[in-house]
């Protein structure tokens, strides 16, 4: 017995003591947050299973792990041995966890879960599904960390502040409009739980999830006054007497749960279901009105202004300088049979702490060789890597955190011989990724409306991916953010982000890609700001402007396939990678970008 079935054997004992058939252990923070710290990671502890997405459930004597066509080659990989099932997630056959707990829990059964990781939505339908059983939901009992006896501690890093030069307004404005939609709703009371709406609203930042700097909290905002609940140490007095000149008074974290006790049967509460733990909407007062509406500061922050995009526009010109010097240092040095996955994402993070202004990655680096590409989130270690031979491809999915913003970029490089099939594959997955960033359409599309564009070239040959093309993307925040999202088909969280329609100042990437599992992975990824066009009498037009300036493999590239705007559109971007790039590179990687950007 391995270490992962002890874990879910100590677990199963638990269960029995407490009266629990089943116990559901998600991904998730007390935020609903995508990303979570080591204190919160109690799924990857029990199961093995390290990836962002995936949801655990342990029965009495079975446990499965369900998670999404990113991770299901990580997935089966780490769950090898564990005796956990794979459930991988939209493939025919398998069904969801809630189909799977309805046909499966007993009648009169009893279901568990820490409820502060469940978010209200899914809360409120367990209890429906469990009506109809007769059973009961348990959400009061965290049997993963009682059986984790040396859990880290919960993080506490220092909040700082963000200066307006950039965020583009002040924290006293960002409150007033959030108050303003607040009385469009009838509410006078607003708790907002995710992490990266309350940073944005504050103007803070801090360091409590890896990556993504955000910090632990809640807040609760009533039309005269606005709470802030942080673990204090975490606060310095600078930090505290910037807030409370902004009327935020500073409480402590958990004293959240007990506040919203005393709201009144005439307060009316404003909360997004689906980013509030069920914990904390069960404590309201049954009589207290609650509205279940987008957080307005979600929307806010996902809009970004001309502040944050004068600013994003130099992040990336920061970014591509980075990239560039690395795109040539690999090809210089793969040959040397010195260079690992490992040792190339080092190398990535290198060029960019060169420039003051980065702060940190956006994320874990994906650098991946042949086969290991072909899982999407694989990311090597100090232990474990591949070396990179010079043959074939190697990709590489990026970012940083800079004071001007978040980067997040991917380039499959050759590095070495090329085949056929691998040069038309790269071909195709370019070709979508061109016709997204030249679409122009009418105002109110979303990101389902516009996904077949790029999935056009791949489906006219039977082929596909089997993950988002584009995801919203923060200012110094997430890499990952809502509202909107490019996907033809509507993922599992419960969130309409692919039917969101695109506003200007939306930064989303543009990342198709191909996957072949056991051979290679190939994926091209920019970032764009979503612009207005000619408005006339057909209605308001929309547009995307690029802000990555990184060339494009051009070995890999098949021109034949290309359509002539598809080929002029190519060469115009890099002529512009040239000309914005070339005057910050050195002599001998100027003349590699040089060629590099030659008109194909």
């Amino acid at each position: 017995m391995n270490v992962n079935q002890e874990r879910i054997k100590q677990l199963q004992q638990e269960m029995k003591a407490a009266g629990m058939d089943m116990y559901l252990v998600p991904t998730a923070d007390f935020h609903q947050s995508e990303y979570v710290g080591t204190y919160f990671k109690v799924r990857a502890w029990l199961s093995g299973f390290s990836g962002s997405a995936g949801t655990l459930l342990v029965t009495a004597d079975k446990a499965y792990l369900w998670t999404d066509g990113r991770y299901f080659i990580q997935a089966a990989k780490q769950l090898e041995d564990t005796g956990v099932v794979l459930m991988k997630m939209g493939e025919e056959g398998v069904p969801t966890v809630e189909e799977f707990l309805e046909e499966q829990l007993p009648e009169n059964g009893c279901l568990g879960c820490d409820g502060r990781t469940i978010h209200v939505a899914e809360g409120k339908a367990f209890e429906e599904m469990l009506a109809k059983k007769n059973g009961i939901l348990k959400c009061d009992k965290d049997l993963g960390g009682k059986i984790w006896t040396d859990r880290p501690e919960m993080s506490r890093e220092p909040v700082y502040l963000l200066d307006i030069k950039y965020t583009g307004k002040s924290r006293e404005e960002k409150i007033e409009a959030v108050r303003e939609e607040m009385k469009k709703a009838g509410a006078n009371t607003h708790i907002i739980s995710s992490l990266d709406d309350i940073v944005w609203l504050l103007n803070i930042r801090g360091n409590d999830i890896m990556y993504n700097p955000v910090v632990l909290s809640y807040v609760m905002i009533t039309m005269d006054k606005v709470y802030f609940y942080v673990q204090e140490e975490a606060v310095s007095e600078e930090v505290r007497g910037e807030l409370e000149k902004a009327g935020i008074e500073i409480c402590p974290y958990f004293a959240v749960y007990e506040d919203v006790k005393g709201l009144k049967a005439s307060d009316k509460v404003l909360l997004e279901d689906i980013c509030t733990n069920y914990t904390l909407y069960k404590a309201i007062p049954e009589q207290t009105e609650v509205v279940f509406e987008a957080n307005p500061a979600a929307i806010m922050k996902g809009n970004k202004n001309q502040t944050e995009m004068e600013n994003i526009r130099i992040a990336h010109i920061k970014d591509a300088k980075a990239m560039c010097r690395f795109i040539y240092w690999l090809k210089q040095n793969v040959g040397s049979g010195e260079v690992t996955e490992y040792s190339a994402a080092e190398k990535s993070l290198e060029f960019r702490k060169e420039d003051p202004d980065c702060l940190d990655l956006s994320f874990e680096t994906i650098c991946a060789y042949g086969p290991n590409a072909a899982m999407c989130h694989y990311a090597p270690t100090e232990t474990q890597y591949a070396k990179v031979e010079p043959k074939g491809f190697f990709l590489i999915d990026s970012g940083g955190q800079y004071w001007q913003g978040t980067t997040d970029i991917t380039r499959t490089i050759a590095v070495g011989e090329l085949t056929q099939e691998q040069k038309e594959h790269f071909t195709l997955v370019l070709q979508g990724h061109i016709r997204l960033a030249m679409a122009k359409f009418q105002y109110g599309c979303s990101g389902a409306n516009l996904d077949p564009l790029v999935r056009g070239p791949l489906w006219e040959r039977g082929l596909d991916f089997n993950h988002g093309t584009g995801h919203g993307v923060g200012y110094l925040l997430n890499v990952h953010e809502g509202p909107q999202n490019i996907n033809w088909r509507m993922r599992a969280n419960g969130r309409r982000g692919n039917m969101t329609p695109f506003e200007e100042g939306m930064l989303t990437s543009n990342e198709p890609g191909l996957y072949l599992e056991g051979k290679y992975g190939i994926r091209t990824e920019n970032l764009l700001l979503c612009r207005k066009a000619e408005k006339n009498g057909y209605g308001q037009f929309m547009e995307f402007e690029n802000v990555t300036w990184v060339p494009y493999e051009r070995e890999a590239i098949l021109p034949e396939m290309l359509t002539k705007a598809e080929r002029q559109w190519l060469n115009e971007y890099h002529k512009r990678v040239y000309e914005i790039v070339g005057p910050m590179l050195d002599e001998k990687e100027r003349a590699w970008l040089l060629e590099a950007t030659a008109e194909i």
